[in-house]
């Protein structure tokens, strides 16, 4: 009879730990997803996204100073020049779409005029690159750099050139394997990471 009661006046003690257990379960539950929709969010694509988008734009970046250097194949190369326009970060392409990269096309452009012959070739795609940022229409700068049609593209350019890589390299074991074939492979493997989650992301 006692033990009966011992156990009857722990009842409520135990059902309030129990409320106390499920309320906080219930409140990280809350806190996890809003999480995931911050970092899935359709407004703010979060920082998974954000990284993503900053790997992939070095990246493209990173192919393009290679190409102008070292890395020599048939692979339209040029297609990296709208690839960094639609994937680089917002505050980075409006600063360089502002005064300085005037500043800068204006520059370009004198020198490539009137100094032609010591007007480096290396200096032709981010020239290009840097007119393009400056005199885009907002349609592209901002309406299709920032929607679902960029993100497209960007996908197409990075299939592109990572196949024709693949094939000027002579098959898939072939572009692991050969001289500057590791970089370059995983550094067109990053142009498709951005892309392709930002593209789950909008499907979501």
């Amino acid at each position: 009879m006692g033990r009966g009661m011992e156990h009857l006046a722990m009842e409520p003690h135990e059902l309030a730990l129990a409320n106390v257990i499920d309320s906080d379960m219930k409140e990280l539950k809350i806190a996890v997803m809003r999480l995931i929709e911050d970092g899935t969010g359709h407004g703010d694509m979060g920082f998974g996204a954000h990284f993503l988008r900053w790997l992939a734009s070095l990246a493209a970046i990173y192919l393009l100073i290679l190409d102008r250097t070292n890395w020599r194949t048939n692979m339209l190369t040029s297609l990296l020049v709208p690839y960094i326009f639609l994937s680089l970060p917002t505050g980075v392409f409006n600063f360089l779409r502002g005064e300085v990269g005037k500043w800068i096309g204006f520059i370009g452009v004198v020198l490539r005029l009137f100094f032609h012959r010591r007007f480096p070739d290396w200096l032709e795609m981010p020239g290009s690159l840097i007119l393009l940022m400056v005199v885009a229409p907002d349609l592209f700068a901002h309406k299709v750099k920032e929607d679902w049609i960029g993100v497209a593209v960007l996908i197409f350019i990075g299939c592109y050139l990572l196949q024709e890589h693949i094939r000027a390299t002579g098959g898939l074991r072939n572009s692991f394997t050969q001289s500057h074939g590791i970089s370059n492979t995983v550094g067109l493997i990053l142009l498709l990471s951005y892309p392709v989650w930002a593209m789950v992301i909008y499907l979501m």
